[in-house]
């Protein structure tokens, strides 16, 4: 089988968080273990949403969710550690599109991962998936567009 690979344009990535791995995301063979990095790229998503100014569901009952995940990873972190999560929106369509993710340790320059996560607009009220809002769009004016 063939192993998944992620690489993303520089100028797709629009935000960049800190985040310290705590020692209770830390696994049985001593580094940040899988369920805890996946966490921890959910905060740095709703960190990025709230920053652009986006709720995780408005008053009309639309929000995003997340439609899947994939993750490489590169090296290894410990507790402790600082790292950097970069996060940046690419491949639009009328629904949704990516949202991605580089994590790094800038101590030693280090990619720790690479992340891509599918989102599509969807209405909580009425449990269908709805078009992406123009007011969303016209946050990010250098994504690129697939049909």
């Amino acid at each position: 089988m063939a192993r998944l690979q992620l690489n993303f344009p520089e100028d797709q990535f629009y935000y960049s968080t800190p985040m310290s791995v705590r020692v209770t995301d830390i696994n049985a063979a001593n580094h940040l273990g899988n369920d805890s990095m996946i966490s921890m790229i959910s905060e740095a998503r709703a960190r990025f949403l709230f920053e652009f100014g986006v709720g995780e569901t408005e008053r009309d009952g639309t929000g995003i969710i997340v439609t899947d995940l994939a993750t490489t990873y590169r090296a290894e972190a410990h507790a402790r550690d600082q790292l950097l999560f970069e996060v940046g929106v690419m491949d639009f369509n009328k629904y949704g599109g990516d949202i991605t993710f580089r994590v790094t340790r800038p101590r030693d320059r280090t990619l720790i991962a690479m992340a891509k996560s599918g989102f599509v607009f969807f209405n909580y009220k009425s449990s269908q998936v709805v078009m992406m809002p123009d007011e969303f769009r016209g946050k990010f004016d250098r994504v690129n567009w697939v049909d």
